[in-house]
């Protein structure tokens, strides 16, 4: 058997879902006894079967990819509960299983598969996917690139009409409906310290979270980015989400602005002002780096 052939196969049989008990499956995907799949890629040893020696591998890969998982979205697991969200995970990790060298990935494909899947928010499907939107957004800011940031200095004179600025690699701007933010927030300040303390803290979590569902969808506007090697939540104006947004999406300054306060309600003699602080915060910040 050539070397990839048997690669393959043990990666096919190591991912193959755990049955509901947590085991390996006695019947492999193709219909083939488990048993037959094990001796044909792993021998037997003096304590252990093939079976019993490939489930060691099974488990291992499902127990360390599922509580990956669920660290990555905590918030989501407040959101839905224990239950639901561990339903969640198994059944997201068959359809979208892991194709990357790192489990930072896990979570890439989660949010377009929620909502193809929206029977596992039942009732809570946008604060759901608003949850998933941040803290996959706080995953790529807080490992993404960056690049030598532009200073307010070097911006002063350039002529709007004709400089284009982009925005750092790792920063993700996002519109919501929910103060996630505020909430995963809360949640993770929550985290239970020991197990004695473990039932209070989820009830809660269980409060806040019902709290933030009952409230009547508002657009939410934020920024993800990272300092210090930390990670940032940063509500944003709506003008200020638009013009960040134009840039990001390589408008000229000028033409981000325009669009920025187009059906604006801050009056026409305050903008100049406030585009000022913004850009002088932004760039204190170092979110702009040169094309």
């Amino acid at each position: 058997m050539k070397l990839l052939t048997l690669q393959r196969r043990v990666a096919r049989a190591v991912m193959t879902p755990l049955s509901p008990s947590y085991h390996m499956r006695r019947v492999a995907p193709d219909g083939r006894p488990m048993s037959a799949v094990a001796g044909q890629i792993i021998k037997p040893n003096d304590r252990l079967t093939s079976f019993e020696r490939l489930e060691i591998y099974n488990r291992q890969y499902w127990f360390r990819v599922l509580d990956a998982f669920s660290d990555d979205f905590p918030g989501l697991r407040a959101i839905l509960g224990d239950r639901r969200f561990d339903a969640l995970a198994k059944h997201y990790l068959v359809d979208c299983p892991s194709r990357s060298f790192t489990m930072r990935d896990l979570g890439s494909r989660l949010e377009s598969w929620l909502r193809k899947h929206p029977s596992y928010a039942p009732g809570r499907l946008q604060l759901a996917l608003d949850m998933v939107r941040l803290e996959w957004a706080e995953i790529e800011t807080f490992d993404g690139a960056s690049e030598p940031p532009v200073t307010a200095a070097a911006l002063s004179g350039a002529d709007p009409a004709k400089l284009r600025l982009h925005l750092q690699p790792y920063i993700r701007l996002l519109d919501l409906r929910y103060p996630v933010d505020d909430l995963l927030l809360a949640i993770k300040h929550d985290a239970p310290a020991d197990v004695a303390s473990n039932a209070m803290q989820e009830r809660q979590k269980r409060k806040k979270v019902s709290a933030v569902a009952r409230l009547d969808p508002t657009p939410v506007y934020l920024a993800i980015h990272r300092l210090e090697n930390t990670v940032y939540f940063r509500r944003l104006e709506r003008e200020e989400f638009a013009i960040l947004s134009a840039l990001q999406q390589g408008r000229t300054l000028e033409r981000a602005i325009v669009a920025g306060f187009r059906s604006s309600s801050i009056p026409a003699q305050e903008r100049a002002s406030n585009v000022g602080a913004w850009f002088q915060n932004w760039a204190s910040l170092g979110w702009f780096v040169a094309m």
